[in-house]
């Protein structure tokens, strides 16, 4: 069973963290122009444009602040998320980014439209991730194997 839970968190972590490097660096053209096959934005033009619409309760110059800083934090979430390093944290911060956009595409569209891209969903999945115990196969994991073996030795030193 543990190691089903293992492959179980391995598969959200590097699901979501994928999912948040990949649309980030998107804006900034990594998959192409706009239109193009692999692009959803293909270009930060396009993105802030959408992103004005999404947070259209806010001030415009501060809907680009706040736009710069979501493509920024999803690409950092997304990388530590796939390596596997700060993971709680990152997981943490991508449940909070994606509830923030859900709550923004609810506020400007009406419920359904956060519901039909499943950001709520996303947010919980996060959530979730930033309650696992043990994050196998990660740089986390490494750290904490390597203190515990620092640790064991320097208890066998003293002993």
């Amino acid at each position: 069973m543990n190691r089903f839970i293992n492959l179980i968190q391995l598969y959200l972590r590097i699901a979501i963290g994928a999912g948040y490097f990949v649309f980030g660096l998107d804006r900034l053209g990594a998959w192409g122009p706009h239109g193009s096959k692999y692009a959803s934005w293909g270009d930060w033009a396009h993105f802030v444009a959408y992103s004005r619409k999404v947070m259209g309760f806010l001030p415009t110059s501060l809907a680009d602040i706040l736009a710069a800083i979501a493509t920024g934090a999803e690409i950092i979430v997304g990388a530590l998320l796939i390596v596997g390093f700060l993971t709680r944290l990152a997981a943490w911060a991508g449940g909070i980014l994606a509830l923030l956009f859900a709550v923004s595409m609810a506020i400007s569209f009406g419920i359904i439209s956060p519901m039909s891209y499943s950001v709520f969903t996303l947010s919980a999945g996060c959530f979730l991730l930033a309650t696992v115990q043990h994050y196998q196969w990660s740089i986390d994991s490494l750290i904490v194997s390597k203190m515990r073996k620092s640790e064991f030795a320097e208890g066998q030193l003293t002993a």
